[in-house]
């Protein structure tokens, strides 16, 4: 790893405090990114790494304003091309960073257009499903106040929960919300959502295990298991 990418590590380090948006997964999304990047062809390996160490540097912002307005993709691009300038980089990098950055979260509004950006994209997404996304599922759960699960009519929940009232809508209220809805709203349909066929087939393996798992949650909390 070079100087400049050593510098970006400890910039990370100092910004990021929330624990489901930790320093763990800003790597294990750096880690599943180089893996994606290297199965593709043409793709720019320095965008990549940097791109997905700085992804989430806005989060602990976005996480602490009680206003709701900071949005932490668009705040954290803001962040990202100041500090990938700083580092002397060729101004064509800092704009790939920034647009992958700008791009990545899963309710955003826009979309991924580079191969780099479609990259990280997956990358982060992989990181919300499986175990580690039951895990980190219920870490944001234990934040927020959420409830273990919740039985739920998906139809009800969309209209008075989701903005717009659509599956993948931001949340309105999110004592209201559970890790198992999470599910029904969103991981399920993580897979469709992902742009490199290695992301999506990994995604689906990850999806059957969450679906396994919350199955087995609601029978034992039925007393049925």
């Amino acid at each position: 790893m070079n100087k400049k990418i050593d510098t970006i590590k400890e910039i990370v380090k100092k910004e990021l405090s929330s624990s489901s948006h930790d320093l763990e997964h800003t790597f294990r999304v750096f880690e599943l990114a180089c893996m994606l990047a290297k199965k593709e062809h043409t793709v720019d390996m320095e965008v990549v790494e940097i791109a997905s160490l700085l992804h989430d540097i806005a989060r602990v912002k976005e996480d602490s304003d009680s206003s709701g307005n900071i949005d932490h993709a668009l705040l954290g691009a803001e962040m990202a091309e100041k500090i990938v300038r700083n580092l002397d980089y060729p101004e064509s990098v800092v704009q790939s960073v920034k647009h992958c950055i700008q791009t990545h979260r899963y309710r955003g509004e826009m979309a991924p257009e580079t191969k780099e950006a479609k990259i990280l994209f997956d990358a982060d997404k992989l990181d919300a499903i499986g175990a580690v996304g039951v895990a980190r599922a219920y870490m944001i759960a234990g934040e927020r106040g959420e409830s273990i699960y919740i039985d739920i009519d998906l139809n009800s929940y969309m209209k008075e929960n989701l903005l717009d009232g659509k599956i993948n809508g931001r949340i309105k209220d999110i004592s209201k919300h559970a890790p198992n809805v999470e599910l029904e709203t969103k991981f399920r349909y993580i897979p469709e959502r992902l742009f490199t066929d290695t992301a999506k087939k990994i995604a689906e393996k990850r999806v059957v295990f969450m679906e396994d798992f919350f199955s087995t949650l609601k029978k034992e909390i039925d007393g049925s298991l």
